[in-house]
């Protein structure tokens, strides 16, 4: 539940971001052009007061001298150039910006003529003016908030998505749970009869008949057990890799095809246990549809699957199924773990995409497909 939130969470926070960074940004800019408001209202006043003053005393160089000093506060870039192109007077160059650099303050220059075109005093030459930080912010901070916009709205619409596939979800594990419970009676039912076919039926095929209905039983009663764990949050218990692998194996391997082809299913592993954390109801799910997976890529004919456990030096193990068929096509590769992807006649394409989602999601593990030099191998690598 909390991984779906996320998008909700992210968004409201962006949200709140971007109405502060739109707030402050817009006060900065009011500060910006009430100083230079200002700026100029003090440059009107002392050039009216020269040009009041008609004293012997009056000087209007200071009133220029003032004029001078405001424009170099306003930070407008400002380069004057005379008739022939020689730089007479700069004003806010950028750091590192030599006017003796010829080729390089020309193509400044030619910069600033493409941001405003410039004024051309015959008496005086050329002023060529760029952009000042207010001008600059202006051009390029709407364009940051329009794409911060297009972002929180894609990021509702993703939240959205996701809210309703949630509901989907909850909808399929209520079914399931539902499922799980209306098949307790009857296996209950079914184990009864069971005790009693043993208690009658002594010796022969029979007995051994009475055995494997035992262990289909029991198999179905573990499958509704996982239907009832669907949608809620995996258990994380110690238990022996060796131990699971071992029971899957030997039960597989009492119902693998032996009439019109011979399927050979057995267990590899180091012999003592290897313990992992985890929840074995949701890996033994996982490794059975692995095997069923090994089983079908058979496709009809003779072949071995192998079930491994090999202890990792960090912590935990690593647990391979792997089969002498033909293999994946290297053009499926990354598609086999895909949700509705298939390559059976009847297949739903769910078991790999569920599988991979138990492993990572609920385990923190790793589902991959190995490279084998034959047949296909799918390594379910799980911490100790």
């Amino acid at each position: 539940m909390r991984r779906r939130r996320w998008p909700l969470v992210a968004m409201v926070l962006g949200v709140i971001a971007l109405l502060v960074w739109y707030v402050a940004y817009t006060q900065h800019v009011v500060t910006q052009l009430r100083a230079a408001g200002a700026g100029q209202g003090r440059m009107y006043a002392r050039i009216y007061e020269a040009l009041q003053d008609t004293s012997v005393n009056a000087d209007p160089t200071i009133a220029l001298l003032d004029l001078s000093r405001q424009i170099r506060e306003s930070g407008l870039p400002l380069v004057l150039t005379d008739n022939d192109g020689r730089v007479s007077a700069t004003a806010n160059l950028p750091d590192g910006m030599d006017p003796s650099d010829t080729v390089r303050f020309r193509r400044y220059v030619a910069e600033l003529d493409r941001q405003n075109p410039p004024i051309v005093e015959p008496a005086v030459g050329a002023v060529h003016l760029g952009d000042s930080a207010i001008v600059n912010g202006l051009r390029f901070i709407p364009l940051l908030q329009a794409l911060g916009i297009t972002l929180l709205v894609g990021l509702g619409v993703y939240a959205l998505v996701e809210r309703g596939r949630a509901e989907r979800e909850k909808v399929w594990a209520g079914m399931a749970r539902e499922a799980a419970h209306q098949l307790g009676t009857p296996l209950s039912a079914l184990t009864g009869w069971i005790e009693l076919l043993a208690d009658t039926v002594t010796g022969g095929t029979g007995a051994r008949a009475v055995e494997a209905m035992a262990q289909d039983v029991q198999r179905l009663e573990r499958v509704s057990h996982r239907f009832e764990r669907i949608g809620r949050p995996p258990r994380d218990e110690t238990l022996d890799a060796t131990a699971l692998v071992r029971r899957l194996a030997e039960y597989f391997a009492a119902r693998a095809p032996t009439l019109a082809r011979t399927v050979t299913i057995r267990s590899d592993d180091p012999g003592g246990p290897v313990m992992v954390r985890g929840d074995v109801v949701l890996l033994e799910w996982v490794l059975e549809v692995l095997i069923k997976n090994a089983m079908d890529a058979l496709g009809g004919r003779n072949g071995e699957v192998v079930v491994s456990v090999t202890p990792i030096p960090e912590g935990g193990a690593r647990i391979r199924v792997q089969d002498d068929g033909p293999g994946v096509p290297r053009a499926l590769r990354k598609r086999i773990f895909d949700a509705g992807f298939t390559t059976k006649d009847r297949g739903w394409g769910i078991g790999l995409s569920l599988a991979r989602r138990i492993v990572e999601e609920n385990h923190h593990g790793r589902l991959v497909l190995a490279e084998t030099d034959r047949g296909a191998a799918f390594d379910v690598i799980l911490n100790g």
